[in-house]
C-alpha cells in the first residue's frame, strides 16, 4: 500500500461541503466555517486566498489552492485592505460568507452567468481522525499549486456536472473533488519550498524506506530492528542510524508511535473493543495497550474514547477483523 494514499483515505469529501460561485468584480468571499481544509478552484477567472494573518496568494484559473483550518480567509479578486478574512471589503465591493453545499452568485442584479469573471469550485473537509493529521499538521495556513499539466477537459467536466441533475452526478463530484485535493497536496510536498515531515522524505531513501513501508502495510506484526534491516539489506546500525537521521526517531519508537495513532482512529469505532483494537496494533492483551497508549498519548484508551464521543468525532461501524 503506497503510504501517502494510506495516510489521506480518510479526507473525503461529501456533497454537503461544496457549492460553485459565480463572481463579479469587485467581490469578496469570506470562509468562516472553521473547516479543517478548504479546496478552492477557479474554473474561470482568478482571486487572490487570503488567509487569516497572512500574504496574499494568487490563484489563476486551473490551479489549486488548499487553506488549513479553522481560521476564517477571504477569497477576493482584490487583495488590497491589509491581511485578513477582511481583505478585499470597501467601497463598491460585494462582499458574502461562502455558505457550504449552495451555488450562489455574487453579481449586480439580473446579470446573466456567461458575463460573470470567475467561477469559484470550493469544498470543505472536516478531518478529524489522527492518520490523516500526520500529514496535514505539515502544511502552512494557505498554499497554491498551479496548473503544470493541462486540465482545462476536467474543469469544463466539473463546470458541467456542477449544474447537472444526472443519477450519480453527486457521487462523481465527491469522487473527482477528492482526487483533485489528493493530487494537490501530492505535488505540494514534492515542491522545494514544501517542509513534509521526515518520514515523508525517508520513505524514498533506500534504507529507511523498506522499514517505513513494511511497517504501514503489517503495523501488527512483532516487527524489529533486525527484521526491519533485512528488509533493506543492511545491518541494524545502519537501519538505526538512518532511520534516526531521517525520521527523527528510530525504528521501534515510530512503530509505536504509528500503532498509537492507527489505535486513536480504531476507537471511535464503537463496535470496536479496546481488546479488540488491542490485537489490531499488535498487544496480545488490553492491559499491555492501555499501558503504551496512556504512556504516548497522555491518556487511557477509555478516556480517549469518551473524549472522542463526546466531540462527535466517531466513525461508523464496519467489519471486525
Amino acid at each position: 500500500m503506497d503510504v501517502f494514499d494510506e495516510l489521506l483515505r480518510g479526507v473525503r469529501g461529501t456533497g454537503a461541503v461544496f457549492g460553485r460561485s459565480l463572481l463579479w468584480p469587485p467581490w469578496s468571499l469570506r470562509f468562516t466555517d472553521g473547516a479543517y481544509l478548504t479546496l478552492c478552484m477557479p474554473l474561470r477567472g482568478e482571486g487572490w486566498i487570503v488567509p487569516e494573518g497572512g500574504e496574499p496568494l494568487r490563484v489563476e484559473t486551473g490551479a489549486a489552492a488548499v487553506v488549513r483550518g479553522p481560521a476564517p480567509f477571504c477569497f477576493t479578486d482584490r487583495p488590497s485592505g491589509g491581511t485578513g478574512p477582511e481583505a478585499g471589503s470597501g467601497d463598491g465591493v460585494r462582499e458574502v460568507r461562502w455558505r457550504r453545499g449552495q451555488d450562489m452568485a455574487v453579481a449586480p442584479d439580473g446579470s446573466p452567468e456567461l458575463d460573470c469573471s470567475t467561477v469559484l469550485l470550493a469544498a470543505t473537509y472536516d478531518v478529524r481522525t489522527e492518520v490523516p493529521q500526520r500529514l496535514l499538521r505539515a502544511l502552512p495556513p494557505a498554499l497554491v499549486v498551479t496548473d503544470e499539466e493541462d486540465c482545462a477537459p476536467l474543469r469544463d467536466y466539473l463546470e458541467a456536472r456542477m449544474g447537472g441533475r444526472r443519477p450519480g452526478d453527486q457521487i462523481v463530484l465527491d469522487r473527482l473533488l477528492d482526487w483533485m485535493l489528493v493530487c494537490t497536496l501530492r505535488d505540494w510536498f514534492d515542491r522545494p519550498e514544501a517542509d513534509p515531515p521526515g518520514w515523508y522524505g525517508a520513505l524514498g531513501d533506500e534504507v529507511a524506506g523498506p522499514a517505513l513501508r513494511a511497517m504501514h502495510e503489517d503495523p501488527a506484526y512483532p516487527w524489529t530492528t533486525a527484521e526491519l534491516a533485512s528488509r533493506a539489506g543492511v545491518s541494524r546500525t545502519t537501519l538505526a542510524k538512518r532511520f534516526t537521521e531521517l525520521v527523527g526517531d528510530g525504528p521501534v519508537a515510530y512503530l509505536a508511535d504509528w500503532r498509537m495513532t492507527l489505535a486513536a482512529d480504531l476507537l471511535t469505532r464503537p463496535e470496536l473493543t479496546v481488546a479488540a483494537v488491542a490485537r489490531r496494533v499488535g498487544y496480545a492483551d488490553a492491559f499491555g495497550f492501555s499501558a503504551a497508549f496512556k504512556r504516548l498519548r497522555g491518556e487511557s484508551p477509555s478516556a480517549y474514547r469518551r473524549d472522542a464521543l463526546a466531540s462527535g468525532a466517531v466513525n461508523a461501524p464496519a467489519p471486525v477483523g
